[in-house]
């Protein structure tokens, strides 16, 4: 499809990308909404929990979302999106990767920018409640990635699937990774490792046969995590190979689900690779949208809701 022109104005404060993120980040809240928790076992033997809320009504439609990296179902990214969709008469099934949830998971592996088995036994899990006719699926970040990767793959996706909106996606991981590590990101990147960091040292206990304390040592930054936990746990060979095959940017040409990609052009964490022009052009299923501003995640505008949460409820209102 051609590219599509973004009728986002921001805020004259929110102009600023490290603004934007910043704000929304850590100092979003939204108000006056509750969720309700469910535990699936996944395949593998371990779990995933997920936060419904619910429309006011009755409803055969729902929104998966899926949050970014060391996320959570209660960041206001996803609440925000899912207390609008739930007014609009949507449902919205919050999901919390693996370990994320407030609980540590009971694998050595956990969850990873391309882990669509995880998406899938969630997506396999509402269709087998036989209450839903139309499903969507909301990724952010990390999440985005993941979602353009579950439409993409060599897999029958499920008719009840019928769009996916991704947010400030990395579709190119190895150029996200390099951004991330820059310095103009170093901030971010150290929150990021912390945050990765605590949530491994547990397994250094539990599976001291995968990991050892020089290995933990050992990661200074987010390509060492990467290196060290993400690759071997998940059966990559190294990090670069975890970034080749979980990159969503090579299965962009194949989806035929409706897909909205909405990456600005003021995101520090997204390389050049991470707008894929070339691929919306050629795939008529494929629609981008690269508004000048809105930062990682970011997109303010006046009032309790977020551009991209309007424009996600837009887009799945259109089909």
């Amino acid at each position: 499809m051609p590219i599509i022109e973004s009728t986002y104005k921001p805020l004259f404060w929110t102009k600023s990308g490290f603004v934007s993120t910043v704000f929304s980040g850590l100092a979003r809240k939204v108000k006056h909404f509750h969720q309700i928790r469910e535990r699936i076992t996944l395949p593998d033997s371990d779990f995933l929990d997920i936060d419904w809320s619910y429309a006011d009504t009755k409803s055969n439609k729902v929104i998966i979302l899926l949050h970014g990296l060391e996320g959570h179902a209660q960041r206001p990214y996803l609440t925000g999106t899912a207390k609008l969709f739930n007014q609009n008469g949507i449902d919205a099934c919050s999901v919390n990767f693996r370990g994320c949830s407030g609980a540590p998971n009971l694998l050595y592996r956990s969850y990873h920018s391309g882990a669509t088995e995880d998406l899938d036994a969630v997506v396999n899990h509402i269709i087998s409640l036989n209450k839903y006719a139309e499903i969507y699926i909301k990724g952010i970040s990390l999440g985005a990635n993941m979602t353009l990767k579950y439409v993409g793959e060599e897999r029958e996706v499920p008719k009840e699937v019928k769009a996916v909106i991704a947010i400030s996606s990395p579709c190119y991981l190895k150029g996200s990774c390099d951004e991330l590590l820059s310095l103009k990101n170093r901030a971010y990147a150290i929150r990021f490792l912390d945050h990765l960091k605590q949530k491994l040292k547990p397994k250094l206990e539990q599976f001291p046969d995968k990991i050892t304390i020089d290995d933990y040592k050992s990661i200074k930054t987010l390509i060492d995590f990467d290196h060290v936990y993400t690759s071997k746990a998940h059966g990559f060979k190294d990090a670069y190979d975890y970034y080749d095959k979980a990159s969503s940017l090579q299965f962009l040409p194949n989806i035929k689900v409706p897909s909205l990609i909405i990456n600005a052009l003021n995101d520090s964490f997204l390389s050049p690779e991470c707008y894929p022009v070339k691929e919306a052009k050629y795939n008529s299923n494929l629609y981008l949208e690269m508004p000048k501003y809105g930062g990682h995640v970011g997109f303010i505008q006046k009032g309790e809701f977020y551009y991209n949460e309007k424009r996600a409820l837009e887009f799945v209102n259109e089909l």
